[in-house]
């Protein structure tokens, strides 16, 4: 008998950090001040997280504590945040390219998991906070759907709204219109108020 082999989240990570890349290439000095639908980011400190997530992965790849990197990375000067992303990236991606990392457990500052499940994970907090950055940019165009779908179906199994406190990530899910597009749909249910 024959096993299927395990799901490899890194093709889905990638375009998930493509599209994160995207929009923070195009912010520019003049908007880093914006207001974004995460509570009390706004946009220069959601690049710092975008870039310190990256790097707390980085850190839980090589045996490290994700909780010595902070939340946001700050002191980045106002046209570096895409090198500073392009550089956490290209680390993540040179540390998880180890096949062995996907089975072995890691612990996040959330949670202990399989690497695999790390990766999907985080996978869709990038799409959830590329959508933040362009709806604080107002550049909504170009967001991949089939990644919102995804994450979407995930958060609504490990982040029910019956299963949210009054701290923590997620706010209560705000009502949107059946015809909504698939990004809006997600951001409310992650209590966005798209």
């Amino acid at each position: 008998m024959t096993s299927e082999p395990a799901h490899d989240p890194r093709p889905t990570f990638a375009r998930a950090l493509d599209q994160a890349g995207r929009q923070v290439a195009a912010v520019s000095p003049d908007e880093l001040s914006n207001r974004t639908p995460c509570a009390d980011y706004d946009v220069r400190a959601l690049l710092g997280h975008v870039v310190a997530v990256l790097r707390k992965l980085t850190r839980v790849a090589t045996g490290g504590d994700a909780r010595d990197v902070p939340d946001v990375i700050d002191g980045i000067a106002d046209d570096g945040w895409a090198s500073a992303f392009v550089q956490a990236r290209s680390e993540v991606e040179r540390v998880w390219a180890d096949d062995d990392l996907l089975n072995r457990m890691v612990e996040l500052p959330w949670a202990t998991l399989p690497g695999r499940v790390a990766l999907e994970a985080y996978t869709h907090e990038f799409t959830a906070h590329s959508w933040d950055i362009a709806h604080a940019t107002r550049r909504l165009a170009d967001l991949d759907p089939d990644l919102a779908a995804q994450a979407f179906e995930a958060f609504s199994k490990f982040a029910p709204p019956e299963a949210r406190g009054e701290k923590g990530p997620f706010g209560p899910a705000v009502p949107v219109s059946d015809d909504a597009d698939v990004y809006t749909r997600l951001a409310a249910y992650l209590g966005r108020q798209p």
